[in-house]
């Protein structure tokens, strides 16, 4: 019987890690196709960039800004949620949580209770596919900042 138990609680954990696996990765990609918009106007009409530039380097700071923005924002999404099952009893304790697990950082003081780990696991997937999508952008953001490294590599 507890074993049947134990399946119904990883069930509970699924139903709301992965809604919002799916909500952060769609968010996630948007936040980088707007940010991505913004770094391209602002590259566009520069001419050819030879070298690193003031522009390229802030092009770059800019974007890595407003990334880790998404993923701050990602994290309160998840907090929220701790707070809402109850696996978290205030909202700074929940953030640091979120933000520990998506980060796979991890907080030797901080774990949520035994019901609800699994969803704490599911975040550190999410934050995986979340800095995996953030490192390709981050890296096509480049190769238009410096177009002269593309050709020498």
């Amino acid at each position: 019987m507890d074993q049947i138990r134990d399946w119904a609680n990883w069930g509970v954990d699924w139903a709301w890690g992965l809604p919002l696996i799916v909500a952060t990765v769609v968010f996630h990609a948007y936040g980088l196709g707007v940010i991505g918009r913004m770094t391209t106007v602002h590259l566009a009409g520069k001419g050819p960039i030879r070298n690193i530039s003031a522009v390229s380097v802030l092009a770059m700071g800019g974007t890595a800004l407003f990334a880790t923005l998404l993923h701050g924002f990602e994290s309160v999404l998840w907090a929220a949620a701790y707070r809402m099952v109850g696996a978290a009893t205030e909202n700074r304790s929940a953030m640091l949580y979120s933000l520990s697990a998506m980060t796979t950082y991890g907080h030797e003081n901080l774990r949520l209770p035994a019901g609800w780990q699994l969803m704490g696991a599911l975040e550190a997937l999410n934050g995986w596919i979340l800095f995996g999508l953030t490192t390709a952008f981050l890296f096509s953001v480049m190769q238009k900042a410096w177009p002269q490294a593309r050709a020498e590599c």
